[in-house]
């Protein structure tokens, strides 16, 4: 069986198609004959399936808000406990720059408090 063009191709595929299906309604009309009792038992199954997917997609849904809502939370519990621990560390580095220049300063002064000992006693060394 050669095909020519696409249209060939699809036809034929259609074609197939639907002959798998009438095979398949055929086979199932024959297996089992439309019990009208059983029709209703299985749409009755049908429907407590789909009842209880509806109320698991529901639960799923809460569930999925509610570690939404848990994540949005702890993410700005995350952003808060960092804007106080740079806050804390901008405190402790002016601290320690304070404390820093103060013993600059303090070094400074006793410098010069030397070299001023120094020279007075060069100076009372000279007379």
């Amino acid at each position: 069986m050669s095909f020519q063009n696409h249209n060939d191709r699809r036809e034929a595929a259609l074609a197939a198609k639907k002959a798998m299906l009438e095979k398949f309604k055929k086979k199932t009309e024959e297996q089992a004959p439309a019990d009208p009792k059983l029709v209703e038992e299985r749409a009755a199954a049908a429907k407590m399936r789909e009842e209880k997917r509806v109320e698991a997609e529901k639960r799923r849904r809460e569930r999925v808000e509610l570690e939404k809502l848990e994540r949005k939370l702890a993410a700005e519990a995350a952003a808060k406990a960092e804007r106080e621990r740079i806050a804390r560390e901008a405190i402790e580095n002016a601290k320690r720059r304070k404390r820093e220049a103060e013993e600059a300063e303090l070094r400074r002064f006793e410098e010069e408090a030397r070299r001023d000992l120094r020279n007075a006693a060069r100076r009372v060394g000279k007379r």
